[in-house]
């Protein structure tokens, strides 16, 4: 077996390489959901104009993945974050999602996920060090 030499990737070499994927993906996926894909970001700005809370999300094919959700501090506890995921939810039951996954860590939410009907998936121990890294999923169908 020969080796190749691996070499650091250009912007333009990463792109290639992620539209190479994308495009064997696209071969194992029906027609339907090929295309589905769709980035859905919000934020919740305070009286000033400032963001106080904002959550950044993926339509994938047949589900919705929350990829950040953020909420300022100085402003938990006021509902931001939960108005931001059941946004999220709405738009995923809105166009046919199966499901909505999200990953936390211990530090952060995990318990706010579980409020909302999120099921603990798997957890990875010590990642990072001393801390659990969560995967959550909640079915929408």
């Amino acid at each position: 077996m020969s080796k190749g030499n691996i070499t650091p990737s250009t912007e333009e070499d990463s792109e290639y390489v992620r539209q190479q994927l994308i495009a064997f993906n696209a071969a194992h996926v029906s027609e339907e959901l090929r295309h589905r894909y769709e980035e859905l970001n919000f934020n919740i700005k305070n009286e000033t104009g400032e963001i106080v809370a904002g959550v950044l999300s993926t339509l994938c094919w047949n589900w919705l993945e929350v990829d950040i959700l953020w909420v300022d501090s100085e402003q938990r506890h006021r509902g931001y974050g939960s108005q931001l995921l059941l946004e999220v939810e709405r738009i995923a039951r809105e166009k046919s999602c199966d499901f909505v996954m999200l990953n936390t860590f211990s530090y952060q939410a995990p318990e706010f996920y579980k409020k909302h009907g999120y099921q603990l998936i798997t957890t990875i121990e010590n990642a990072p060090t001393g801390h659990s890294h969560y995967y959550f999923k909640k079915d929408l169908t």
